[in-house]
């Protein structure tokens, strides 16, 4: 398993370890690691959510009008090369 997949692996035990099950894809040029956020998560499992997630090259929530919302996190496989950085054309 490519080092992404191991720190993506390592995000997603911890969310899964908060109650937050997590599913981990492998994609050419990263991995991620998604995780379903309840209505009613308390204050400090979301503090703790966020420190996993911030070991992440990116993350985010996105959430919808029908109260889903879903944790995410990307890890990249390498580093980018000069004029190669993910810009906002690459952000979900």
């Amino acid at each position: 398993m490519p080092v992404s997949g191991v720190s993506a692996a390592a995000i997603a035990a911890r969310l899964s370890d908060l109650g937050l099950p997590a599913r981990v894809e492998e994609h050419d040029r990263h991995t991620s690691v998604e995780a379903a956020v309840p209505e009613s998560l308390p204050a400090d499992l979301w503090r703790e959510a966020l420190e996993a997630v911030a070991k992440a090259d990116q993350f985010g929530l996105l959430a919808t009008s029908l109260n889903d919302r879903t944790l995410w996190a990307v890890v990249r496989k390498a580093v980018p090369a000069t004029g190669d950085v993910w810009g906002p054309s690459h952000q979900r």
